[in-house]
Parts: C-alpha cells; structure tokens; sequence
C-alpha cells in the first residue's frame, strides 16, 4: 500500500509509551471499549500465558522498529517526517493511517453537511489509565467511548500480529480503521443505544456487543473504498487479502481455539467468517448506511 504524501501529523498522538498506568486492570465492556480483540485476548493472554506468562503479567514494550518510545509529539514528528520513517517505524506508520482514516471521514461527513470530531491516538506501554478505567496492553488495541481515544501499545499489536497471523501493513490499517469505526458509533449515537439495549435486555449482551463489532469491521471496510477512490491510500489485492487476513485471525472462534473450546454464545466480536464478512461488506457498499444499524433484533 502507498500513502498519497509522507506528510505524518502527530497533533493527533497523545504518546505515554514508558510513562506506565498506574496498575493493570479491565477495560469497561460494552458499546466499543474494547477493540478488535478486547477482553478474549485479554482472558485468552491471562489464562493461557499467551506471550504473557500464565500469571498475566504485562508484556515487555516495542522491539525494533516500533519507534523510540516516549516523546513530545514535536519528537515523533520530526522523526516520522524524515524519508523513509513511515515505512520503517510502527508507530509512524500506524499514525499516518490513523491521519488518513481521520481525514476521509472528516471529509466524508462534510459532504453530508455534518461536522466530523476526530478522535486522538494514545500510544502506551504495558498498561494506561483512560476514560473507560484502568487497561493492560493485553486487551489489544481498543477504543474508548468516554475520552474518544484510540489505544494501542505498539510492542502488543506486533506480538498479535505474529502470533495471530495478522500479517502486513495493512492489517496494520485495518484495525486503526476499526478503532475508528468505533468512533463513529459513539459519534452517531450508535454506541449509546447499544448500551441502553444491552442493560435492557442482559441476556443479549454479548450478542449485541458482536454486532457493534462487525460493525466497526464494516466501517473499516468502508473506508478502504473511500482511501482507495479518493487517492489518499492505494491498495491492492495483495492489501486487501492483508485486511481480511486480520479480521479473519482476530474472529472469536480462531481466538477461542486456541484454548481448545469453541463456544458461540460466549462471542462478542463475531467469528472469522462474520468478520471477514463484514469488512468485505463496507469494502464493496463504500457507504456507512451499508453497515445498517445497531442494535437491531
């Protein structure tokens, strides 16, 4: 995939990469706060002792390539707008695409005659405190409805991305893109309504939690259209097979697998199928009212 220009924005970052979060603890669930992976992960990391240690203890930060760790967003930009940083460093990467997916949105919104909030970006290491309370890098990249923030410790999303065949750099897009997709609920009402339908009726929880995700995964692929047409983001099939590649390996049946028992009514993201499915859905509608609405009987 080639970006349109290597012009990186970083007043978008918040970085806390070394700054720590005062203790491990889980995310609050329901309505997006937790992400492609969210507590599965989590449970699947603490139990398991996947990458981890059986004790659940938080994972060692970035290796090489992710970034130099903890800066001032004048640091991370002047390192990221040097020839050849986005290609060579995560977190430069992962913020360009985050700028992208912001900047297609916003300027999807304003041809609706609506105005677009950009959500931030927080890079963190092992744990961080955010809106939703305390998290541990565990939980895997999520977003979080209260502060409109997208969090992602960079040494975790390259350990999922090998150890979950999450391979390339638009698998990397993929789920900034979901992130994001998770913004938009909040930004619509979508994450609201599902909340209330979740504490209405308890025994659709996770259920309804599914759809919320694969809706998210919709708008990812939704966005893929409109980078790929609108010449932000140039993608081939090689790219696209990256994306469904990750939405297929972060599917609750593969994660669930691996602890050797498959139980559907425990899901709450979708399986690999229903994932793929729904990125290929927005990728093909290239509009948002392609991913319906949530919740929805």
């Amino acid at each position: 995939m080639r970006f349109d220009d290597e012009q990186v924005d970083a007043s978008e970052l918040d970085d806390q990469r070394g700054g720590g979060g005062g203790g491990l603890g889980r995310i609050a669930m329901g309505g997006g706060g937790a992400g492609v992976l969210g507590l599965v992960i989590y449970l699947l990391v603490s139990v398991l002792g996947v990458g981890g240690g059986s004790t659940g203890a938080p994972l060692s930060g970035g290796g090489s390539g992710t970034g130099s760790g903890r800066g001032s967003a004048s640091d991370v930009a002047q390192r990221c707008n040097t020839a050849g940083a986005i290609d060579q460093y995560d977190d430069c990467f992962v913020l360009k695409a985050f700028n992208e997916v912001n900047e297609v949105w916003s300027a999807q919104f304003a041809r609706s005659g609506q105005t677009y909030t950009k959500p931030r970006l927080v890079y963190f290491s092992q744990a961080v405190r955010t809106g939703c309370g305390a998290a541990s890098s565990q939980v895997g990249p999520f977003y979080c409805p209260p502060d409109r923030k997208v969090y992602i410790d960079l040494g975790f999303l390259d350990q999922l991305q090998r150890q979950f065949g999450a391979q390339g750099r638009y698998a990397q897009a993929y789920i900034v893109a979901h992130e994001v997709g998770h913004h938009l609920q909040t930004l619509t009402g979508t994450e609201a309504r599902l909340r209330q339908a979740q504490q209405a009726a308890p025994s659709r929880e996770n259920a309804l939690s599914v759809q919320l995700e694969l809706q998210a995964d919709c708008y990812a692929g939704v966005w893929s259209t409109l980078a790929n047409t609108g010449g932000n983001v140039t993608i081939g099939e090689a790219d696209l097979d990256e994306a469904l590649g990750a939405a297929q390996a972060v599917g609750d049946d593969r994660i669930q697998a691996r602890a050797g028992e498959v139980n559907p009514e425990t899901w709450t993201h979708g399986s690999a199928q229903q994932r793929r499915d729904a990125f290929l859905t927005g990728y093909r509608g290239a509009t948002m009212s392609a991913c319906g609405t949530v919740p929805h009987a």
